[in-house]
């Protein structure tokens, strides 16, 4: 699908009359006119309310109960436009499912692009997400959906100029409507929409990518493109940014190009995305050139609608006739979300489902249930966690296997390519407040996509950083306050620090090292030095040799510990090299399906140094009893029970 422009752009014509009512349409006064824009982003799939890795029904997610929220907007109000921001065709095993089960052979739908054209969308932009499957499967996809798709900054072949590129999608479309003004009249306008993506994706999904298209800088693209527009008689110009919003210093390639595109002469109104995040919102407080309080950006109305449909982003313009055409005289912002979570941690739904969103899909869900119900691979070793916090694990072994295996790919022909990569990874479920049931326990045999939820809990996405070997030494002693200090002699000391997350306690794969018990932690809980001279990794080794503390690699490991999650020293932010646009379930998914049958067994890289005549206890999971006789590098033997229904195990170092 190849679209060159001429100098009037691409048309969306008919004048088809926007619907809905504002419920404040009564100040609107003859000559002026209230607009409501309705944004959805970052869909990524989420159609029903559920979570098809736990194969269990969710309240925080879904277009069926965004829909809701969406058809209140429309029966409250004269005129509104509803869009979406980029991110609908990958993200959850729906998306996996067609794409890598069922596929899209010519004449398919798409279950997402079904649902979307059941809620009646005026317009969309492309995600960097819509590459992950290859142009091929994107083209089937998009060639049933009832709406224009936009992108300016997407070129099959780049001219001289962003506006002589033969772009992949129409880099614009104009829309001609009509307004109901205050006083009951309808009067034309031409709304302009222009999409942007990050170039980024021309190395995420470089495999489909290379050699086919080139990607364009989101500023340069936008700069270019949208005074073509008001030439073309755009009223009001809406740029859909399948972009974060980050710093407001530009810079060339930003993927986070929001604030500086704001600022952009023409563009009357922003809609953003891609960072899974909500604006206006106190995340965004600090921020320069942003006004949460007036949800502006640069002064512009702009507006992020969170994921997976979790919010529906919403800007209210009042637009007032100027002349032959309109322009904006006030706006508000505001991103209306459809659940709550209430104090204890429980969720509130805050509407129901559209039943007709829901219906328009039902059979893809059910095929999806089935899907993700059905083994992928195998494994020749059991996936738990009961001893996780006390020895290599190999529910944290398959994580760091996966992430390692991924990183190597997508380092290749960059200038990171032949550092020695290591991967970290931590445990999510080992007990604690969540109960002696609250384990990682695949048995050995099929794995199943479902199953990747018990390996993985969380949503996020792969970061590789660049690090030296005294970081990785200052990583692993982060991640050793998970023990009490331990004195040389003693009898059943108890083991495990019950302040400290088990999602602290990274391992670091690609490197071996003892943890010694009779030194104090040199972090406190919060990842503060408090013990600046204490050295609790001791013979921290790489390829069979002492580790250089000037010797550069790579770590994969996750977005939230990349940025910062947890003060670790060599991941503060600033040493990420790689930020990928895949999530590490999905990444885990992908190295059990590649890979046939995983052989997790954990290595046992890491141990206590010994101590002669001490033993330790701690608690884990009364099922793991079965497993004590084979974690490595350890000797570990039953000690009774707690309380608390948790099963104690004793371990004499």
């Amino acid at each position: 699908m190849s679209f060159k422009l001429s100098r009037r752009g691409f048309l969306a014509s008919g004048t088809a009359s926007l619907i809905a009512m504002h419920p404040y349409s009564v100040r609107a006064q003859t000559n002026q006119a209230h607009l409501r824009i309705m944004e959805t982003t970052d869909l990524h799939v989420h159609v029903h309310p559920y979570d098809y890795y736990a194969d269990k029904p969710v309240d925080t997610v879904g277009l069926s109960r965004t829909a809701t929220l969406i058809n209140g907007i429309r029966a409250e109000a004269t005129n509104a436009l509803l869009l979406d921001n980029g991110d609908f065709l990958q993200g959850n095993p729906m998306g996996d499912y067609i794409a890598y089960e069922r596929g899209m052979a010519e004449g398919d739908s798409h279950p997402v692009i079904q649902a979307m054209n059941a809620l009646g969308y005026d317009a969309s932009t492309l995600g960097n997400h819509e590459f992950n499957y290859g142009l091929e499967f994107l083209t089937k996809s998009l060639a049933g959906a009832g709406f224009p798709v936009v992108c300016a900054n997407i070129a099959k072949s780049m001219g001289a100029s962003p506006t002589e590129d033969d772009t992949l999608l129409p880099p614009y479309v104009i829309l001609d409507r009509e307004l109901t003004d205050g006083a009951g009249d309808a009067h034309p306008i031409k709304i302009g929409l222009i999409g942007f993506v990050p170039p980024q994706v021309m190395n995420w999904d470089r495999q489909h990518l290379e050699g086919n298209v080139m990607a364009r800088d989101i500023l340069e693209s936008a700069r270019a493109w949208v005074p073509q527009m008001r030439e073309a008689g755009c009223d009001i110009v809406i740029a859909l940014s399948h972009s974060g919003i980050g710093s407001a210093d530009e810079t060339d390639g930003m993927e986070n190009a929001s604030v500086p595109l704001a600022a952009v002469d023409g563009i009357d109104a922003i809609l953003t995305g891609h960072s899974h995040l909500v604006f206006p919102s106190s995340t965004y407080a600090d921020f320069a050139g942003l006004d949460v309080d007036a949800g502006t950006i640069h002064g512009k109305p702009a507006v992020m609608g969170g994921f997976w449909g979790s919010h529906m982003g919403l800007i209210d313009l009042m637009l007032e006739r100027d002349g032959a055409g309109w322009r904006v005289l006030s706006h508000t912002s505001e991103a209306r979300p459809i659940s709550r979570r209430e104090e204890d941690r429980s969720i509130t739904p805050l509407v129901e489902d559209d039943q007709s969103i829901l219906d328009s899909v039902a059979q893809e869900h059910q095929e999806t249930l089935d899907y993700v119900r059905r083994a992928v691979g195998k494994t020749d070793a059991a996936l738990h966690s009961y001893f996780a916090l006390v020895a290599d694990d190999p529910s944290v072994q398959i994580v760091s296997n996966a992430q390692r295996w991924y990183i190597e790919q997508q380092l290749v022909g960059s200038e990171h390519e032949g550092l020695p990569i290591l991967s970290a990874a931590a445990p999510f479920k080992a007990g604690g407040r969540g109960g002696p049931d609250y384990y990682t326990d695949v048995p050995v045999g099929d794995v199943a996509i479902k199953n990747v939820a018990d390996l993985y809990l969380y949503p996020n996405t792969v970061r590789a950083v660049r690090v030296t070997g005294a970081q990785v030494q200052g990583w692993l002693e982060r991640s050793a306050g998970m023990f009490n200090q331990i004195e040389a002699g003693a009898t059943d000391a108890v083991l495990l620090n019950p302040d400290f997350p088990s999602y602290n306690f990274d391992v670091i794969d690609g490197v071996t090292y003892q943890i010694d018990l009779t030194q104090p932690a040199m972090f406190n809980r919060d990842g503060e030095v408090i013990n600046p001279d204490t050295q609790r990794i001791v013979n921290l080794m790489f390829d069979g040799a002492p580790l250089d503390p000037a010797q550069e690699f790579i770590i994969a490991t996750n977005n939230y510990r990349a940025s910062g999650g947890g003060s670790f020293p060599g991941a503060l932010g600033d040493t990420i090299v790689f930020e990928a646009p895949d999530s590490n379930r999905d990444v885990i998914v992908r190295y059990i399906v590649e890979q046939g049958t995983v052989s997790p067994r954990a290595d046992g890289n890491w141990t206590f140094a010994p101590m002669e005549g001490t033993s330790v206890l701690f608690e884990t999971g009364p099922a793991g009893a079965a497993y004590a006789n084979g974690v490595p590098g350890v000797a570990i033997e039953p000690a009774g029970d707690s309380d608390t229904g948790f099963a104690l195990f004793r371990i004499s170092l």
